[in-house]
C-alpha cells in the first residue's frame, strides 16, 4: 500500500523558524538569511519523509506564518491599507500577520481565529467589494521545483477555494458567491502553471466540508470543482478533508471526477459507515486518514490493520490486484511535535508509547508493509506487529482510586453556585468599590530575558530555590508598582513564575508527563509545549497561593488570582485515549476547585479562571454541540467555582475564537466577569451579546496584544464608545484582549497608559 502525509511541521526541531523570524522583525537579519533558514527547514522535512518511504509527500505546506495568509497573498487578497505602506513583499506579508507601526503608516493585523477544532490559529482573509482576485504569486510552483531539485516528487498542497471563501471576512455587500467564479479561474491558472512545471498531483485541502453543509454551500462547492475538474489538464486532483466526516456531501464528492479523496477515519465518526453504506468509486484513490495527526500516542497496529482490511474490502482494487487505498495521516502533522529523538530525559517507560511527527512517518511505512501481516512468511512484519501489540497489552496508565471516587461522587448541586448572579453582582460591587469601566489586564506581563534566564538557572540547579523565589518576588513587586503608577484598578502579579499557562499547572498536578523540546506551532512564532496526560489527575499541592498572597501584600488594590480552567488544561494537553475527555476534564476541574477555595481562604477576592480554549474542542457540527461537548464542558467550569462565597468575584477569559454562536452557553458558565478577544474581529461579538441579553459583566479586548503596535488613546476611546452602545456601563470592563507575556516592557507600558487614559475619558463622557 502507498502512504501519504497531508503536511509536515515547519517551525523547526529547535524552533529555528521562530527565532529567525523574530531576529528578522528586529532587523538583525535580512530577508535573504530568513529565506535561507526556511529552505533548510523545508529540505529537512522533505528528506525525512523520503527516507521513510512516504509515497505522497506534500510541498507548499511550509509557511512563514500561516497557510491561509499565504493563499490570500497568492491571489492578491490583500487590503489596500497594507499595500499602501509601500513595504517589501515579505514586509507587507508580516504587516497583515502582526500589524505595523512606523513612518509608513499604522495598521492593525488581520483577525486571528482558531483553525477548526485545534489550537493552531489562522489569519482571516479580508475581502472587500473592490478586491481584485488574481494569481500574483508563485510560491507553490517554487516549492514544488525546490523539492524536485532534491529528487523528490511531491503533491502540491493548497488551501481549497471553497474553504478559503468560507473562512474569509467580507467587508462590503458582496459575499463568497460573488467572488467564487473569479477565484476558481485563478486556481485553474495555478493548476496549469503547476502542470507545466511537471506536477502530477495537487492536494486541495477542504476541511470546511466536515461542517454542516446546506444546499447553498453544496451548490457553491460543486460549482467551483466542476469548473476545476473540467479544466485540470493532466494534473491529478486530490480532495483532502480532515477533522471530521463529510456526511452531508459524500454522494456529491464521490460523484465528481476527483482522482483521489482523503477521508478522516480518526475524527470522522461516520466515515467508515459512509463507506459501508454508499461504497466508493473504482476510479479513485482513497487516502485513508488512519494515523492520528493530532495526538502523540503510538498507533495500535491491530486496530488500524483491522480497519484497513475493512476499508480495502469496500474500495475496489485495480485489475492487477493492487490496492486503491493509500495509508495516510488524519490531518497535517503540523499539530504534533517533530521527534522523540529530542527527548533525552524522559524515561523509555513513557516514550515507547509515543509517536511524534517523524515516528508517525515510520508508523505509516510499517502499516503499509503490515497490511498483509497475516502472511506468516513475512517474518519481519510479524515481528514488528508483535512488538507493537506488546506495548498495548503491557501498558497500564496510573489509576488513582481517590480521584475515581471523588469524580463518582460529584452531585448535581456541585455544579450550581448560589445565590444567583444578580444578587452576587450587587454584593461584589459593594465589596470591591471599583469605578465605572474598571481597568485591568488579562494576567501575564512580559516574560523578558531576565525572567526566562532566572527560570532556566533554577531548572539547571545553578541557583537555589530561595534565589529563584526572591527574584520572582522582586519582579512581582516591580510589576505591581508599575500597575499602580499606570493607574489600573485591578492588579495582577504578572505570572513571572510560569513557563506556560497549561504546563505550569500540569507540573503541580499528578498524572502529567512533560517533554523537553516537544514544541508545536500555535500561530506565527508562538509555540507551545503541551504536556501529556498519562494518568488520573489530582492536585499535589497549592499551586498559586503563595504568589498571590505575596502580591496582595504589596498593594491596597484588589489582586486577581490567576488560574487556568479545566477545559483549557485538557484541550491544550495531549489527552489520554483510554478514558473519555469528559472524565479527564472532571478530574482536572476538581483539582482546580481545590486551588480556587485555597485562594479564597487566603483573602483573594477576585479569581480569574481562564478558559481560552473552551471553543477549541466544540464539535464542528452544531447538532453535536451539546450532546458531545457543551453538556459537560460548561458544568465542568461551574464545578471549579461553585463552592466560593457570593462576594468572591469569578472572572474567566477566552481568546481568538468565534463565540457569537455559543453566547448562551458562555453565559451559562455563571462567571461574574468574562474578558475575551474582540479587537482583531472589530467587536463583532457585541451584537450577539446584546441579542442574547448577556447577563455576565464583560471586558471585550480594546487592543490586540499579538501586535507590537501601541494603540492610541483615541483608538481605545472609539472602541469603548462602540461597546457602550451594546453593553450597559455598569457591566463594561476595560482590558487588553489577551495576556501580555509575549510583548516588550516599553510597548506594554505605553499601551496600558493609553488604556487607562481612555477609560478616564469615557467615565467623564455621558452616553
Amino acid at each position: 500500500m502507498k502512504t501519504s502525509v497531508i503536511g509536515f511541521p515547519r517551525i523547526g526541531k529547535n524552533r529555528e523558524l521562530k527565532f529567525a523570524s523574530e531576529r528578522y522583525f528586529k532587523n538583525e537579519i535580512n530577508e535573504t538569511v530568513l529565506e535561507g533558514v526556511a529552505k533548510e527547514l523545508r529540505t529537512y522535512g522533505l528528506q525525512k519523509q523520503k527516507e521513510a518511504g512516504i509515497s505522497f509527500i506534500s510541498s507548499n505546506d511550509f509557511s512563514f506564518y500561516d497557510n491561509v495568509l499565504d493563499t490570500a497573498f497568492l491571489f492578491n487578497v490583500v487590503p489596500a491599507r497594507y499595500k499602501e505602506l509601500g513595504l517589501s513583499e515579505l514586509g507587507t506579508y508580516f504587516a497583515l500577520a502582526r500589524g505595523y507601526q512606523g513612518e509608513e503608516g499604522n495598521v492593525k493585523a488581520l483577525a486571528l481565529k482558531k483553525w477548526f477544532n485545534t489550537n493552531y490559529h489562522y489569519l482571516v482573509p479580508e475581502i472587500d467589494d473592490d478586491t481584485e482576485i488574481k494569481l500574483v504569486g508563485d510560491k507553490p510552483i517554487k516549492e514544488y521545483k525546490e523539492a524536485k531539485e532534491l529528487g523528490i516528487e511531491t503533491k502540491t498542497s493548497l488551501i481549497g477555494p471553497f474553504t478559503f471563501l468560507k473562512l474569509a471576512k467580507y467587508t462590503g455587500a458582496k459575499k463568497a458567491e460573488d467572488f467564487s467564479e473569479k477565484l476558481t479561474a485563478e486556481y485553474i491558472k495555478l493548476i496549469s502553471a503547476l502542470g507545466e512545471a511537471g506536477a502530477e498531483w495537487i492536494q486541495f485541502e477542504e476541511p470546511y466540508l466536515v461542517r454542516d453543509i446546506d444546499e447553498k454551500n453544496l451548490s457553491l462547492f460543486k460549482k467551483i470543482y466542476e469548473a476545476i475538474l473540467g479544466d485540470k489538464g493532466n494534473v491529478k486532483i486530490l480532495l483532502q478533508t480532515y477533522f471530521g466526516d463529510i456526511r452531508d456531501v459524500y454522494d456529491e464528492v464521490t460523484a465528481l471526477s476527483f482522482d483521489g479523496i482523503g477521508l478522516d477515519f480518526i475524527e470522522g465518526r461516520k466515515t467508515l459507515e459512509l463507506l459501508k453504506t454508499k461504497g466508493f468509486p473504482k476510479d479513485k484513490l482513497l487516502f485513508a486518514g488512519v494515523v492520528n495527526g493530532k495526538n502523540i500516542w503510538k498507533n495500535n497496529y491491530a486496530k488500524t490493520l483491522d480497519l484497513l482490511k475493512e476499508i480495502k474490502g469496500i474500495v475496489p482494487a485495480n485489475e492487477d490486484g493492487s490496492s486503491n487505498v493509500v495509508v495516510g495521516t488524519s490531518c497535517s502533522l503540523l499539530l504534533v511535535p517533530y521527534t522523540l529523538e529530542s527527548e533525552t530525559k524522559l524515561s523509555e517507560d513513557y516514550t515507547k508509547h509515543f509517536a511524534f511527527a517523524e515516528e508517525k512517518l515510520v508508523e505509516l511505512s510499517e502499516l503499509s508493509k503490515l497490511s498483509d501481516y497475516a502472511d506468516k512468511s513475512n517474518v519481519a512484519a510479524i515481528d514488528t506487529f508483535k512488538k507493537n501489540q506488546a506495548l498495548f497489552t503491557g501498558r497500564v496508565n496510573s489509576r488513582d482510586d481517590a480521584v475515581l471516587n471523588r469524580v463518582a461522587n460529584i452531585s448535581d448541586s456541585d455544579y450550581t453556585r448560589l445565590p444567583e448572579f444578580n444578587e452576587r453582582e450587587k454584593l461584589q460591587k459593594a465589596r470591591l468599590g471599583l469605578p465605572l469601566f474598571p481597568t485591568t489586564t488579562i494576567g501575564s506581563f512580559p516574560q523578558t530575558a531576565d525572567v526566562r534566564k532566572n527560570r532556566q538557572l533554577f531548572r539547571k540547579g545553578e541557583i537555589t530555590r530561595d534565589e529563584y523565589i526572591s527574584f520572582n518576588k522582586n519582579k512581582i513587586k516591580e510589576c505591581i508598582a508599575l500597575q499602580e503608577e499606570i493607574g489600573l484598578d485591578v492588579i495582577v502579579h504578572g505570572e513571572f513564575e510560569r513557563n506556560d499557562m497549561v504546563e505550569y499547572f500540569g507540573e503541580h498536578l499528578s498524572g502529567y508527563v512533560f517533554t523537553e523540546k516537544a514544541w508545536v506551532q500555535s500561530y506565527g512564532t508562538r509555540c507551545v509545549k503541551p504536556p501529556i496526560i498519562w494518568g488520573d489527575v489530582s492536585r499535589k499541592e497549592p499551586i498559586t497561593v503563595e504568589w498571590s498572597k505575596y502580591a496582595k501584600s504589596c498593594t491596597d488594590k484588589p489582586v486577581k488570582g490567576m488560574l487556568t480552567g479545566p477545559v483549557t488544561i485538557l484541550n491544550w494537553s495531549f489527552p489520554r485515549e483510554d478514558i473519555s475527555i469528559k472524565e479527564s476534564t472532571l478530574q482536572i476541574a476538581l483539582a482546580i476547585r481545590d486551588e480556587v477555595l485555597d485562594l479564597e481562604a487566603n483573602g483573594i477576592d477576585i479569581i480569574q479562571i481562564d478558559e481560552a480554549a473552551l471553543r477549541e474542542k466544540l464539535p464542528l457540527r452544531k447538532s453535536d454541540w451539546y450532546s458531545e461537548y457543551l453538556d459537560w464542558a460548561i458544568p465542568a467550569f461551574r464545578l471549579v467555582h461553585s463552592g466560593v462565597k457570593p462576594e468572591t468575584q469569578i472572572h474567566t477569559h477566552m481568546c481568538y475564537s468565534e463565540f457569537t454562536d455559543i453566547i448562551p452557553a458562555i453565559d451559562a458558565m455563571d462567571a461574574d466577569v468574562i474578558t475575551f478577544e474582540a479587537s482583531r474581529s472589530d467587536l463583532q461579538i457585541l451584537d450577539s451579546l446584546k441579542e442574547n441579553n448577556f447577563k455576565t459583566e464583560v471586558g471585550p479586548g480594546v487592543y490586540d496584544i499579538h501586535s507590537p503596535r501601541v494603540p492610541s488613546v483615541d483608538e481605545i476611546v472609539t472602541a469603548l464608545t462602540k461597546m457602550r452602545d451594546k453593553i450597559e456601563d455598569s457591566k463594561l470592563w476595560v482590558n487588553p484582549d489577551c495576556g501580555l507575556k509575549t510583548r516588550g516592557d516599553v510597548e506594554t507600558k505605553a499601551s496600558l497608559i493609553n488604556l487607562v487614559e481612555a477609560a478616564k475619558i469615557i467615565r467623564n463622557t455621558p452616553v
